[in-house]
């Protein structure tokens, strides 16, 4: 760990401390990657702490269908270390539901909207969640970045 930028490990110390047991666990792929892991209940705080007080930028925010969950990962740089930042959190496929971050970081409204879309996250909080790519009249339910979405219509 010594050629891990100071300023990262200091990130992740600020975080461990503040976040407390929500921070499950953290991986330092190398010198300018690390992944936290925590607890979807705690990612509006996170990002309030990441944003506000350490000053990362928000790059995006990916999503997957992990088949029996959603992973969510912010990705937050910081630009003057040369590190990226990745939160790496999930939430139930059956009901994905998570707070919205966008009123701590407008950044993310339309990243949420476009998740929202294509994989069926509610947001909750989120100011605008309405289409972004897809049309207006795009069938309710109907996800096509989920394992199970089929062009036809029909089930998985």
């Amino acid at each position: 760990m010594s050629d891990i930028p100071a300023q990262a490990a200091e990130t992740v110390r600020v975080l461990q401390e503040k976040a407390g047991d929500a921070v499950k666990a953290v991986q330092f792929r190398n010198r300018s990657r690390i992944y936290l892991d925590v607890e979807s209940a705690a990612i509006p705080e996170v990002t309030r702490i990441v944003f506000r007080e350490l000053g990362h930028r928000l790059q995006t925010v990916t999503g997957t269908d992990g088949g029996d969950h959603i992973e969510l990962l912010y990705h937050w740089a910081n630009d003057g270390e040369g590190y990226v930042l990745s939160i790496r959190t999930r939430i139930e496929r059956d009901n994905p539901e998570i707070a919205s971050v966008a009123g701590i970081c407008k950044g993310a409204e339309w990243i949420e909207r476009e998740i929202w879309e294509l994989l069926g996250v509610n947001f909750v909080g989120h100011p605008d969640l309405r289409h972004l790519l897809l049309r207006d009249d795009w069938p309710e339910g109907a996800c096509p970045l989920r394992r199970d979405y089929r062009k036809d219509g029909g089930d998985g």
